[in-house]
């Protein structure tokens, strides 16, 4: 499930419905932690067979914290833990990746990071990652992933909020 999952794409090129990417030598806008409270509060859904979640903390000390897992049959595939932090006058979204035995995927001191691309009123795009808050209830994240045999797609995945 690893491999279907895939890693996200931090610079990608194809161009994708949600998702976009800085173009060459571009710089990320102005941005600040407060920009990211739509995402707060308690998020579920289904996605690749199982439930997906993700629960956001309020904006608090330039950051924004965020937990997501991924549930099959009753079984934990694996977790995310992340943040949106402020840098740079902008934001950089970052996270790391977990197996149901909290064995990192990532090297220890490595992380995924994604820079703040373009942001609306509840809506950020991230490189190869976009964050919209839909409605009050309803909050969707469009991913750029790269599968086994190299290509690249959008998933987005659908959250209704607890």
């Amino acid at each position: 499930m690893k491999t279907l999952i895939c890693t996200l794409l931090l610079y990608n090129f194809c161009f994708s419905q949600n998702t976009i990417t800085l173009p060459k030598n571009g710089t990320p806008p102005k941005a600040t932690i407060s920009d990211s409270s739509f995402l707060e509060g308690h998020w579920k859904g289904e996605h690749f067979g199982g439930l997906i979640e993700e629960i956001w903390t309020a904006p608090e000390g330039n950051s924004s914290l965020f937990t997501f897992r991924l549930v099959i049959e009753g079984v934990v595939n694996f977790y995310e833990i992340g943040h949106i932090i402020e840098k740079d006058n902008s934001l950089v979204l970052q996270l790391k990746h977990f197996d149901a035995s909290l064995n990192g995927w990532e090297e220890k001191d490595e992380t995924e990071n994604f820079k703040l691309v373009k942001k609306e009123k509840n809506k950020l795009y991230f490189e190869g990652l976009t964050y919209e808050k839909v409605s009050n209830i309803e909050l969707s994240a469009h991913v750029l992933v790269k599968n086994e045999d190299g290509t690249t797609e959008e998933i987005t995945f659908n959250f209704k909020k607890e």
